[in-house]
């Protein structure tokens, strides 16, 4: 029997691809730097981003310093744009991700959250309408460890109280987080409902065929009696 649903966040409950979009290449523009160098240097940091070692502005001024395109008019331009992107991307959380939620309440089903996740990023989450949803919130910015590394998974099972086996595990697959859920005895589903949202090359993962499908939040809801 599941007893909790542990959510991936974006391009699971919400899309980065809602409203304005604000990646990579957007940055480079602004700050007028080569999309190519900008991705190589930004990438090359993701993970410090995501740990908690370097804040947003941090990590624009660590990258535009190592390209010789320092300013920090240019940092605050480019934290602000993301911003406005993120707004956009919880102003614009689907209704049936609420519905989700709660109908998964409603049946006595805890919720927890494991997101990899930069300052910005946890700043919205924990703002956001959707976050009360939460009984274990996991933020790797704040947790210092990010997926698939299994110490997150294993944090999260011992919040819950639970055995792995009474938890299932919804996200996009970005991440490897799915195959990191199924070795850590969690059951895991691939949510697809955002997945035509996405453009190239910033696809978080293809559909993979290994594991189960949810094509509609709901689904989530009715998933949960294959294991009654």
């Amino acid at each position: 029997m599941i007893k909790a649903v542990v959510f991936d966040m974006f391009e699971t409950l919400v899309s980065l691809f809602e409203g304005r979009t604000y990646f990579g290449e957007h940055i480079a523009a602004d700050v007028g730097v080569g999309p190519t160098d900008f991705r190589r240097e930004w990438h090359a940091i993701e993970n410090d981003r995501s740990v908690g070692k370097l804040t947003i502005e941090e990590g624009l001024e660590f990258v535009l310093r190592k390209l010789g395109a320092y300013s920090e008019e240019k940092v605050q331009l480019a934290a602000a744009k993301r911003m406005d992107s993120l707004r956009d991307t919880f102003d614009g959380i689907p209704e049936e991700t609420v519905q989700m939620l709660e109908g998964l309440k409603e049946r006595g089903i805890r919720i927890g959250l494991i997101t990899n996740t930069f300052s910005d990023e946890r700043d919205m989450i924990r703002s956001s309408k959707i976050f009360p949803y939460f009984d274990v919130p996991l933020i790797s910015y704040e947790q210092g460890v990010c997926k698939p590394d299994q110490r997150i998974y294993a944090k999260m099972i011992e919040l819950l109280g639970l055995r792995p086996e009474e938890i299932l595990y919804v996200g996009d697959g970005g991440s490897k987080e799915l195959y990191a859920a199924r070795e850590a005895g969690m059951h895991p589903l691939q949510c697809t409902w955002f997945h035509s949202m996405a453009y190239e090359p910033h696809i978080p993962c293809p559909i993979l065929e290994e594991f189960d499908h949810a094509d509609t939040q709901m689904d989530v809801v009715a998933y949960l009696d294959r294991f009654e």
